[in-house]
């Protein structure tokens, strides 16, 4: 394992341990207005991601988009061809998302962030010089490996340099960009729909330029994860990220003292589960026993299953296929306008879950808000089958659709990101967050490719008949939160290992932190410097 050892004295002095480490209100300084707002630049990735996946549902409803594709005269996509190009970029942002885990664990996590960024301006390049479906379906998929990258690491680096008690908070600012970056597409997608020319679909595909040089430009002024840093046994760096990172001194308290615990974290972890060459590496995710609360497997289960259940709510049926779900009930003057407003809708929904996702915690977000999804979605399925050509029945359906996106965007829409940055221990962190988001996407891209034989009148047809199906995800949903979701809240990543390997799902919110890894591997009078070198020459 790499190590500097060109450390100055102060910086030695600042990794230095002079007594246990046994004070669990100690492990991390008091929140300041720059730790704040480091992680609120790194939460505008969600913008180009959102608008990514927001804009392709009005281009596809565009009269010159689908003549430019299918020639003169066209007046739709077909099921296949809408098929292809949503679900394209899912099938880039898969393989991204499992590559990004590799490289966030070799060169960091900002500059595989940054390398992403670069990725997706190519994919949007090729996308908006398209004019056949050829090109255009193969810019998504280059530009989803870019997604991938960056939508599965930014997560991995907020979690790892967020304060804890805010971490809920400013993890949920993330999502709240991708509702940004979605409200945004719908704009510009309002804006042009009505163009005569390529405009009408290049001026929404290549503004997602700028979201990327925007984000990759911001990144490279923050600093790396502490965590990478330990994780590398670059201590001295850990260190001074730290000191930056809480805005305090290098040998202050709060800096030693935060650095110790995660290093004990790292070498407890270290002591279960050895890294291994490559192979073992990714084997580790799925090492240990399902029954066992704090196992490598079940935390992998844990966070693939639940990226999994919030693509099963149907949230992205809205959001890809909006527009032309609306324009198939036949009873709304403008499609675009509606799918407007049920984007503006998540977009002032979501701010809410920056008080609650700290105040109420993850799980119970995650429960009420299945609950609230499933009963709105089951009103929309029976009231537009007994009531279909009905408009006032119509609107009702539509008002519940919004009342169902609120419930999404304050609960699962957040929560279920939150929750994968917080599960993994550092040794598959990487790995474990990066295969999370690979399951949002892998559904993503299933329910992107089956959507349109559903509910297209030339198909099966369904119409709002699919909320039932959503609504019978949803309780899925209702039961996995109970069941299987911890609550996390208030703790540190080291202490949220602690409490998946002492509780239960259902007693994890009466669990309480009581001790430090420091002190249990007995950091008194040795050097986390030291350690890390021992370490070394074990691995």
């Amino acid at each position: 394992m790499e190590h500097d050892h060109s450390a100055s004295d102060i910086e030695k002095e600042a990794v230095t341990v002079a007594r246990p480490q046994g004070d669990v209100t100690r492990v991390e300084a008091p929140v300041t207005l720059k730790a704040y707002m480091m992680c609120v630049f790194a939460a505008f990735g969600g913008i180009f991601f959102g608008y990514d996946s927001g804009y392709i549902s009005g281009v596809m409803g565009m009269k010159y988009f689908i003549e430019t594709i299918n020639g003169p005269g066209a007046t739709f996509l077909p099921s296949k061809e809408k098929s292809l190009i949503t679900s394209i970029l899912s099938a880039g942002t898969f393989f991204g998302a499992l590559m990004g885990g590799d490289l966030a664990d070799w060169v960091g996590r900002r500059p595989t962030i940054i390398f992403g960024c670069l990725v997706f301006i190519v994919g949007v390049v090729l996308q908006t010089a398209s004019q056949s479906l050829g090109l255009i379906v193969a810019g998504r998929l280059v530009a989803g490996f870019g997604v991938g990258f960056v939508s599965a690491i930014i997560i991995l680096y907020m979690s790892e340099i967020a304060p804890r008690k805010v971490r809920g908070a400013m993890v949920s600012g993330y999502q709240f960009c991708i509702c940004l970056g979605l409200l945004l597409a719908s704009c510009v997608d309002y804006g042009t729909q009505n163009r005569t020319d390529s405009g009408s679909y290049r001026i929404p595909i290549g503004l997602q330029m700028a979201w990327a040089l925007i984000l990759a430009t911001g990144i490279f002024f923050l600093p790396e994860s502490p965590r990478f840093f330990v994780k590398k046994g670059k201590l001295d760096k850990a260190a001074g990220v730290l000191s930056r990172l809480r805005d305090q001194p290098l040998d202050s308290d709060y800096v030693r003292d935060e650095l110790a615990e995660i290093v004990a974290n790292h070498e407890f972890e270290m002591t279960v589960v050895p890294y291994g060459n490559y192979f073992q590496q990714w084997a580790n995710c799925f090492r240990g026993s399902i029954w066992q609360g704090g196992s490598y497997l079940r935390r992998t289960i844990l966070g693939t299953s639940m990226q999994m259940m919030q693509q099963w709510t149907g949230i992205n049926f809205i959001f890809y296929f909006g527009t032309t779900f609306f324009q198939q009930l036949g009873t709304i003057d403008n499609p675009f306008l509606m799918s407007l407003v049920t984007t503006l809708v998540n977009v002032c929904s979501t701010p809410i879950s920056f008080y609650t996702m700290e105040k109420l915690g993850r799980r119970t977000l995650l429960i009420w808000g299945a609950l609230g999804m499933l009963i709105c979605e089951f009103i929309v399925a029976i009231v537009g089958t007994c009531k279909p050509d009905d408009t006032m029945a119509i609107k009702a359906m539509l008002a519940f659709i919004c009342i169902y996106i609120f419930f999404f965007a304050t609960t699962w829409g957040p929560a279920s990101w939150v929750v994968i940055g917080e599960v993994f221990p550092l040794p598959i962190r990487a790995k474990g967050v990066a295969l999370s988001t690979a399951s949002n996407w892998l559904w993503n891209c299933i329910i992107a490719v089956i959507t349109p034989y559903m509910v297209d009148e030339d198909k099966g047809n369904l119409g709002p008949k699919v909320f039932y199906i959503w609504g019978g995800l949803c309780t899925c949903c209702f039961i996995y939160a109970y069941l299987l979701v911890p609550e996390t809240k208030g703790l540190t990543l080291e202490q949220v290992d602690q409490m998946l390997s002492e509780s239960t799902p259902r007693t994890s919110t009466k669990w309480k932190p009581h001790t430090t890894y420091a002190a249990e591997m007995g950091m008194t009078e040795k050097t986390v410097a030291g350690h890390a070198e021992n370490r070394s020459d074990s691995e």
